[in-house]
């Protein structure tokens, strides 16, 4: 099946790779010419590991190609999708004048039918939106538009888009969730869940899911700060919960607070659509800070060796130190 996967960034590479690998014919388009470039020269422009490799190998067998010409891979493909980003305007509400800009575009240049997938965080309802705003470009061509959030880990996304724990379509068409079925099948393989669902429903499941990582980095950070109050192992009590089936052990290390490109964007999101419904979401969501301890330490060792500086990025294997509590913690005690 041939996919145009629009927006080489971090989504849209490991996506296109991804399709490639799948056994999908992909074309990735960007208008930055110097980006498109590199990337045909095997240059990846962002840190991921096994990306280059998976790359290289989908290019080397023809899946895999690289373009700036929007017109042409719309015209050339069967299915597009939307990977730009939507990175947080001043009130926490996602930015979408990429998306918007990029659905526009798409309508411009449109013949007949296509299927577009959102593959881009948004907020509910932007499906819809998306649909209208088609439709006033287009006055005689059909369409369709899919939900289709992604999942990835920086530092696992090859991974994770090769072995997801689950694959989320919203899609109201039958004959479209057929499509998106055979460009997943690969991994009917290894029996990957898919959650086959409304696009509004798809669209939270991305928010809800990561709003409740945020959640359980903030509670046990605050849970943190209880102990070192009464005289307890935070590290004991955190295993402990763990070991819960109900509540699992991932994501309750106390520390630095998240930071990166999803976790804060996205609860800033979920909070700005809970206060346009004057709706009161979880309160946990806007308390990220360190603990006490995990700040005063870590400004001790600072104090002692500024050789550490390197392994308090955000996160391993990645090079994104986007709204790090750690690098805040480097600029204050570098001053």
């Amino acid at each position: 099946m041939k996919i145009c996967v629009v927006g080489t960034g971090y989504v849209g590479l490991v996506t296109g790779a991804g399709l490639a690998e799948f056994g999908m014919e992909v074309l990735c388009v960007d208008k930055d010419k110097k980006k498109i470039n590199a990337l045909k020269k095997g240059i990846i422009p962002f840190y991921e590991p096994e990306l280059d490799t998976l790359v290289a190998k989908n290019c080397s067998e023809g899946r895999l190609c690289f373009s700036t010409n929007v017109a042409k891979a719309i015209d050339w493909a069967k299915v597009i999708f939307v990977t730009v980003g939507t990175p947080p305007n001043s009130d926490g509400s996602p930015d979408l004048s990429q998306v918007e800009a990029v659905i526009k575009e798409i309508a411009h240049y449109m013949k007949e039918h296509r299927i577009i997938v959102l593959k881009s965080t948004v907020p509910v309802g932007t499906t819809r939106w998306v649909e209208e705003l088609m439709k006033k470009k287009l006055k005689n061509i059909t369409f369709d538009i899919v939900s289709n959030p992604e999942f990835l880990r920086e530092g696992a996304a090859v991974y994770d888009f090769l072995h997801p724990d689950r694959v989320v379509i919203g899609a109201r068409n039958p004959e479209v969730i057929e499509v998106m079925k055979e460009i997943y099948s690969a991994l009917y393989l290894i029996e990957t869940p898919f959650i086959i669902t409304t696009p509004e429903t798809a669209e939270l499941i991305k928010y809800a899911s990561n709003a409740f990582l945020a959640t359980k980095i903030s509670f046990i950070n605050e849970i943190a700060n209880l102990c070192e109050k009464v005289g307890t192992d935070v590290h004991h009590v955190a295993k402990a919960m763990g070991l819960d089936g109900r509540i699992g052990r991932k994501f309750l290390h106390p520390g630095p607070g998240f930071g990166g490109s999803c976790l804060p964007k996205d609860t800033k999101g979920l909070l700005y659509i809970g206060k346009v419904l004057r709706f009161a979401v979880i309160y946990c969501l806007t308390c990220n800070f360190p603990t006490c301890n995990s700040l005063s330490s870590t400004v001790s060792l600072y104090e002692k060796s500024y050789t550490l500086l390197f392994t308090f990025y955000f996160l391993p294997l990645t090079s994104n130190v986007q709204t790090c509590k750690r690098s805040n913690i480097i600029r204050h005690t570098s001053c």
